[in-house]
């Protein structure tokens, strides 16, 4: 009984030991990615056949992410051909960095009525 006590003392104190250790080694650091505040900001859904929102105003220098919640595949194209994505199956995604100002608009070649813009000031 008093070598399953201390046993379990030792087990304790180590799993103590190891949470404390990871604690001091990622204290400060913030997490991987943009602030928790600008993760979402600056995405496009695709779902029901339309772009969700239709218009997002973005600083320069701003990527945006189009993700297909669709069941059908779908793409993201630039009228003025500034960048295309590849065919999107549900939940794949596509990202664009724009870095000069403008108005951008787009569709959905698969699906030409789908259309939407991104505004960067």
């Amino acid at each position: 009984m008093r070598n399953l006590l201390v046993l379990s003392t030792i087990i304790v104190s180590g799993m103590f030991a190891l949470v404390l250790g990871l604690y001091a080694a990622t204290a400060g650091k913030s997490p991987a990615g943009p602030p928790a505040d600008q993760r979402d900001e600056y995405g496009v859904k695709i779902d029901n056949f339309s772009f969700t929102p239709a218009s997002l105003t973005v600083p320069a220098g701003t990527t945006v992410t189009w993700v297909n919640r669709d069941d059908v595949p779908h793409n993201v194209v630039s009228t003025e051909k500034k960048f295309k994505s590849p065919t999107l199956d549900t939940d794949e995604q596509f990202s664009y960095k724009f870095t000069d100002p403008g108005a951008y608009e787009y569709f959905c070649s698969i699906h030409p009525k789908m259309t939407g813009k991104i505004v960067v000031q």
